[in-house]
């Protein structure tokens, strides 16, 4: 029992740690975003590597998240076919593919995507860094790596994961509509018109809210595993690893919070 103590102990400090560091590399990255700039020194963030990443992040990723968004369209819509034909409510298909895509799923399967495409992709390229002393080399000339390294990436991550999603979105509603105008003979006028009815604006925006925080969660996330690479090709693989599954992790935990949050708030 005592060494069963210890060991929740040392994980629940180590947890503790964890969190703390991810704290203040969100700490320093602001500084580095909102403050910086305007000091004495006037620290700027490099356009380039904001641009760079915003293309790695975004345009490149878009493909396979709208071929799962369809996916996820065209089986919400599978699933709830025959289910709406007994009750005699078909027509209603289109309200819940687009309240389902648009706040709940969409945000949500993108990002755990993007979770395994970008995430894993810098936490690999930093571990990289990490391991042929780049980041110390950027030290040595005073050179933040947080400012250089992991700012351009968080910002890329905030502005395109948001856009991706909302395209991915768009792409879902077309698979279900799709499935709606083939299998249940739905019209696509009548599909939009009872999507229409039932999403609201707060829908919409809680959905750009949610993929927006997820963005964050995951660029901190691989940017922390991988300065924190102490080891040859393994450690970089290991952090890879632990990039995804704890983006993972948090995105679906932070998804629980906000259901139970806007809930409360807005009572949808």
């Amino acid at each position: 029992m005592e060494n069963m103590a210890g060991e929740l102990g040392a994980r629940f400090y180590s947890g503790l740690r964890y969190i703390g560091g991810m704290g203040w590399l969100f700490a320093d990255s602001l500084f580095y975003i909102f403050v910086a700039p305007f000091g004495r020194r006037k620290l700027r963030v490099r356009g380039e590597p904001v641009l760079e990443q915003m293309v790695r992040v975004g345009f490149t990723s878009l493909g396979i998240v709208c071929l799962v968004q369809l996916f996820i369209g065209v089986v919400i819509a599978l699933q709830l076919a025959n289910l709406l034909k007994t009750f005699g409510i078909k027509e209603y298909v289109g309200s819940v593919v687009g309240l389902g895509i648009f706040r709940e799923l969409g945000p949500l399967m993108t990002a755990m995507v993007m979770a395994g495409y970008a995430g894993a992709a810098m936490s690999a390229e930093l571990g990289t860094m990490a391991v042929s002393e780049e980041i110390e080399a950027l030290r040595a000339l005073a050179i933040s790596p947080v400012r250089y390294l992991v700012v351009p990436r968080l910002i890329a991550a905030a502005l395109m994961i948001p856009c991706v999603t909302m395209v991915g979105d768009f792409v879902g509603v077309l698979g279900g509509m799709g499935i709606a105008w083939t299998v249940l003979h739905i019209s696509p006028d009548l599909f939009i018109q009872k999507m229409l009815e039932t999403l609201v604006t707060s829908d919409v925006v809680v959905g750009i809210f949610k993929s927006w925080v997820f963005a964050i969660l995951i660029a901190l996330i691989a940017c922390f595993e991988g300065l924190r690479v102490d080891s040859g090709a393994e450690g970089v693989g290991r952090a890879a690893t632990r990039s995804v599954v704890y983006s993972i992790v948090m995105i679906i935990s932070a998804d629980c919070l906000f259901a139970a949050v806007f809930r409360i708030m807005l009572g949808r």
